[in-house]
C-alpha cells in the first residue's frame, strides 16, 4: 500500500452546516470536531464572523489545542480578518470569487456604472471593462493578503471561489501574483460542474503553468462527480482535498471526505498519511444519528438556499450558484442569512419592497432566533413573523 502525504481539510461544520436547513448547535459541533480529529485531517475548518457563538467555538478549540490546525474562513474585509486573527487560530482562508462572472457582479466600480445595472456576464460586455474587473480583483486580493499576514501569526490561505469558471490564463496569473503570500490555494468547484477529464487536466496545466503553487481542491456536487473529480485531481497534482463527512454542504454538498479516503485506498492503493480510517465511523455514526445528510444531486431540496453571500448574486444573476435551470430556487432563513435573503423574499417573491434598513433589521433578528431556537426559517414562517410585527 503506497503512502501519500496529501493534506485533508475538513470543512464539515463551515460549509457543510451551510446546507439550506441545517442547524449544528455548539455543543454538536464541538462533539463533532473532537470526533473528526481522531481521523487526523489536516485542518477543521469555521467561519467565526457568522456570529459571536462561532468565534467563541473557534478560541475554545484553538485554545485546547486540537491536533488538528484550526482554520478560520473569511471574506476579503479587513474587519472580519481582524474577528479570524483575534481567534487565535493556526490559519486563516480567504475567499474570493475570480470567475468573470461573480466578478463582475461583485466589482464595486462597475457596480456604480448605470449602464451596467441589471446586466450580467451574458450581456455584450467589453473587453475592456473584463480586463479592469480582472485588474480590481487582483489589486483587492493582493491588499488583503498582506494584510492578512501583516505581524505574522496566522498562515494565510487562498479560496479561489468558482475557479473552474475562471479564465485559465487569469487564473494562471492570479496564482503568480499570490503565491507570495499563502501557503495553499484551494481552487474551489462551486457549482460542480468540471468532469473527471477536465479535472485531470485542468489541474495538471495548472500546476505546469504555477511553479510553486500549493494546489487543493474543493468541489461541488451539483451533478454528482465531485469524488471522481477529486480523485482524479489528487492523480494529476493537487496536494490538499477540502470536503465534509457525509458529502454535506450547499445544494447538493461537498465532495465526501469517506468517500476521498477509501476511494484512493481501493481503487489506487493509496493511503493518506496521518490518517486514522477506523475513526471514520464514528463520525458517520454521529451524523447518522442526528438525521444528518445532504441531499441529492438534480432534487429540488438541493435548490434550496440559506447563505446571504449567494442569496445576493442570485438576486441579479440566476446563473450564479444555480446550474439546474429547471428547477426552482427555494430561499432559506437562519444563522448564514443575510440582509439580501429578504430583499429576495419581499422583492422577487411577494412583489413588496421594504426599506434597505428593514432587511437589515430582519436579518439581525432573524439571525438572532436562529441561534436561540437552532433551527432555520421557511419563507412562510418569515411572512406570519412579519405580520406579527416581530421585526419592528
Amino acid at each position: 500500500m503506497q503512502t501519500l502525504p496529501i493534506k485533508i481539510s475538513d470543512t464539515t461544520l463551515r460549509d457543510g452546516e451551510q446546507q439550506a436547513g441545517l442547524f449544528f448547535s455548539s455543543e454538536m459541533k464541538y462533539e463533532l470536531a473532537h470526533l473528526i480529529a481522531e481521523i487526523g485531517v489536516s485542518h477543521i475548518e469555521f467561519m467565526p464572523c457568522v456570529c459571536d457563538q462561532e468565534a467563541q467555538l473557534a478560541k475554545t478549540l484553538a485554545a485546547e489545542g486540537l491536533k488538528p490546525d484550526i482554520i478560520a474562513a473569511t471574506p476579503f474585509k479587513k474587519d472580519l480578518i481582524d474577528i479570524a486573527k483575534d481567534c487565535d487560530v493556526d490559519q486563516i482562508v480567504l475567499f474570493k470569487g475570480l470567475s468573470d462572472r461573480l466578478l463582475f457582479l461583485r466589482d464595486r466600480e462597475i457596480s456604480q456604472m448605470e449602464e451596467f445595472n441589471g446586466k450580467t456576464i451574458d450581456d455584450p460586455i467589453p473587453a475592456h471593462i473584463i480586463n479592469r474587473i480582472r485588474q480590481n480583483a487582483i489589486d483587492e486580493i493582493v491588499d488583503h493578503l498582506r494584510y492578512a499576514t501583516d505581524e505574522g501569526g496566522a498562515r494565510v490561505n487562498l479560496a479561489i471561489e468558482d475557479a473552474s469558471r475562471a479564465d485559465f490564463d487569469f487564473l494562471v496569473e492570479c496564482l503568480r501574483s499570490f503565491s507570495p503570500y499563502i501557503e495553499f490555494c484551494f481552487l474551489c468547484d462551486t457549482v460542480g460542474v468540471l468532469t473527471p477529464e477536465k479535472s485531470y487536466i485542468w489541474i495538471n496545466d495548472l500546476l505546469q503553468s504555477s511553479i510553486g503553487v500549493n494546489l487543493g481542491v474543493h468541489y461541488h456536487n451539483d451533478l454528482g462527480l465531485a469524488l471522481e473529480n477529486t480523485l482524479q485531481s489528487v492523480m494529476a497534482g493537487a496536494t490538499l482535498v477540502s470536503g465534509t463527512f457525509g458529502g454535506i454542504g450547499e445544494r447538493s454538498g461537498n465532495v465526501a471526505l469517506e468517500q476521498v479516503l477509501n476511494g484512493l485506498k481501493v481503487r489506487f492503493g493509496i493511503e493518506v498519511e496521518g490518517i486514522n480510517y477506523e475513526a471514520i465511523a464514528p463520525v458517520l455514526d454521529y451524523m447518522e444519528q442526528k438525521g444528518i445528510r445532504p441531499a441529492a444531486p438534480y432534487s429540488q431540496q438541493a435548490q434550496r438556499h440559506e447563505s446571504g453571500i449567494h442569496v445576493n448574486s442570485l438576486l441579479v444573476d440566476p446563473k450564479s450558484y444555480a446550474v439546474l435551470p429547471h428547477n426552482t430556487i427555494e430561499i432559506l432563513f437562519g444563522k448564514w442569512s443575510g440582509a439580501s435573503n429578504f430583499r429576495y423574499l419581499f422583492e422577487k417573491e411577494l412583489n413588496h419592497p421594504q426599506p434597505k434598513e428593514q432587511y437589515e433589521k430582519m436579518r439581525s433578528v432573524i439571525k438572532t432566533l436562529a441561534v436561540e431556537q437552532e433551527r432555520y426559517f421557511t419563507a412562510e414562517e418569515v411572512v406570519e413573523l412579519w405580520k406579527n410585527g416581530i421585526f419592528e
